[in-house]
């Protein structure tokens, strides 16, 4: 696999990657080599947008791939549930460069799903936008599913007895009884699948690199700002971060507090 410039910080424009230590001028011309990212501003727009471009992707593959898996951890009766349970909660535990390495390996083009997605494209899902959203996704799972499941094992299983009761059927029991009496986890776990996708930093350097307006993001770009010594950009990059995680945890808290007070008010 061909190491890109984002790891190695030393390749050329031609696409050749090379070893750490490596003469960087090897395969090409010396006019030919690629230079460090120079900044016009304080913010790194082009990183912004992509992060919030991220953001929302996986948030949006965690709410359709987080809820139903979430649904069967709360009402499956399975033995050996806790062991789901435990690899999803992995990435909590896991540092990220460990989840992102293995990511890596998979994604690559000597790993099984590298190998089938270069076969159907022509290239492989390392160091590109879409395999920095397999690997978020990944490691936001847990961000998504526990709330999920948390906010649907809690709802009260008399309600959903006398739907049945009723002859309602499952599909509207869900529907009308099970998601809107969920709805604040599944604000939960939207929120922090946001929020911690925005802030991903270990996980996606590992599996996209640093290419700008491919897998750059802000975090990546405040490692950036500090490894060239521009405390000033990376102190507004950094707030911009900080106030997004506020905003979000500020509304969930918020929201919460308006959905547990819906119930009957005592007098």
């Amino acid at each position: 696999m061909n190491i890109p410039a984002v790891i190695v910080r030393k390749r050329c424009r031609n696409g050749i990657g090379l070893p750490w230590g490596a003469d960087p001028c090897l395969g090409c011309d010396s006019t030919d080599q690629v230079k460090p990212p120079v900044y016009t501003g304080f913010m790194d727009w082009q990183a912004f947008w992509l992060t919030i471009r991220l953001a929302f992707t996986v948030t949006l593959l965690l709410l359709l791939l987080g809820f139903p898996l979430a649904y069967w951890i709360a009402f499956s009766r399975w033995r050996w549930k806790f062991l789901v349970e435990a690899v999803v909660a992995l990435p909590i535990v896991l540092p990220p460069t460990v989840l992102g390495f293995y990511v890596l390996l998979a994604l690559g083009q000597h790993g099984a799903i590298g190998r089938w997605w270069q076969s159907m494209t022509g290239h492989t899902l390392a160091f590109t936008f879409t395999g920095v959203v397999i690997g978020s996704v990944l490691y936001s799972f847990p961000f998504a599913v526990q709330p999920f499941a948390t906010a649907l094992a809690s709802v009260d299983s008399r309600l959903l007895a006398a739907s049945d009761v009723l002859g309602v059927s499952k599909f509207q029991t869900f529907w009308r009884v099970l998601v809107p009496l969920s709805v604040s986890g599944l604000v939960t776990g939207v929120a922090l699948s946001f929020a911690h996708t925005m802030g991903e930093f270990g996980v996606v350097l590992m599996v996209g690199g640093n290419i700008p307006g491919v897998t750059r993001t802000l975090s990546i770009n405040i490692y950036d700002q500090v490894q060239n010594l521009n405390y000033a950009a990376a102190n507004t990059t950094a707030l911009v971060l900080v106030a997004i995680a506020f905003i979000l945890l500020s509304l969930v808290y918020s929201l919460n507090r308006k959905f547990w007070s819906l119930g009957p008010r005592q007098i």
